[in-house]
């Protein structure tokens, strides 16, 4: 029996994909459980037009990441901070400070996209790289002045 998986099964198949099953298999265990789908012409159209729009969401998200991440490489972020002799700071700059920052000046990020290896620990500008998205980065620079 043909069937679309809805779901990811174990040792089967993966999610959208249409596959050959035990008629037994199908009507007893996969259907009832909301895994698959019988793979009728209709249901396979349906397959095909969710499909195309997944890839038109997801390539509409990669633009505004594009554009994001040109708006981003413009913008410096300010912070102020204590700091000792040397131009080293007492505590450290994190990637939660800096996301705050970047909200105050009207771009939302979440700090787990920005990738900083560890927090800043000194004055002056840093550049720091942002995620995006899975194809998508861009770089934006931090400013630490002192207090």
């Amino acid at each position: 029996m043909k069937v679309i998986f809805l779901q990811d099964v174990k040792g089967q198949g993966k999610k959208g994909e249409i596959k050959n099953v035990s008629e037994g298999y199908a009507q007893n265990f996969l259907i009832p459980r909301g895994l698959v789908r019988p793979a009728t012409e209709g249901n396979v159209k349906t397959l095909e037009q969710q499909t195309a729009a997944e890839v038109k969401r997801k390539e509409k998200e990669k633009e505004e990441a594009i554009e994001l991440g040109k708006k981003l490489e413009e913008v410096t972020v300010t912070l102020k901070a204590k700091a000792g002799e040397g131009g080293r700071l007492f505590g450290a700059i994190t990637s939660k400070q800096v996301a705050e920052a970047l909200e105050k000046t009207g771009i939302k990020i979440d700090k787990r996209k920005i990738e900083m290896h560890e927090p800043i620990r000194t004055l002056g500008v840093t550049q720091v790289p942002v995620k995006l998205h899975p194809e998508v980065k861009s770089t934006f620079k931090v400013q630490v002045t002192e207090e």
